[in-house]
């Protein structure tokens, strides 16, 4: 499904959001043990789904770094943004440069990159239980309590595959 798996070297990349703020991987690992990398396509279903979990563990935990990176051009990014209540940072691959260096065939693709640019964590489209792993790795990076990610009023299937990948060309 994705070439880049656990214990894959990390592409770095330096990408924008669609204010026109820089973000480099491999200067944040300078400061910090962990990154986040959540690839998506706004029209994705199963990003819908997944992308308020990833926002729980950004609120849960936010000076842990959680970097989506879009698929999409910035009026679109900044429109599901808003309507998923997004507030991590949005990056923008819209050429897709980096779905091509992380050979991403699906969307949603999450990886926990370590400070030594190798993935400690790979998820490919919706799976509960490695959500409920990474946020358990996020919160011990951070010597804090696990928060609970799933509630019981919550109703999600315990695993979705995720679409298509944009392809560039």
């Amino acid at each position: 499904m994705v070439a880049l798996i656990e214990g894959t070297k990390a592409p770095d990349f330096k990408l924008n959001t669609s204010s026109g703020n820089a973000f480099s991987l491999q200067d944040e690992l300078k400061n910090k043990a962990l990154v986040l990398l959540a690839f998506f396509k706004v029209t994705c279903p199963v990003v819908q789904l997944e992308f308020p979990y990833l926002e729980r563990i950004h609120r849960s935990y936010p000076s842990f770094p959680i970097w989506g990176i879009s698929q999409d051009d910035a009026d679109a990014t900044n429109s599901f943004a808003k309507m998923y209540g997004v507030t991590f940072p949005l990056l923008l691959d819209d050429k897709l440069d980096n779905t091509v260096k992380y050979d991403l065939n699906v969307v949603p693709t999450v990886f926990l990159v370590g400070k030594d640019m190798v993935i400690k964590q790979t998820i490919v489209g919706f799976a509960k239980a490695d959500l409920e792993k990474l946020n358990t790795e996020i919160a011990t990076s951070l010597g804090l309590s696990v928060i609970p990610l799933f509630t019981s009023a919550d109703e999600v299937p315990a695993i979705r595959p995720g679409c298509e990948s944009k392809r560039p060309g």
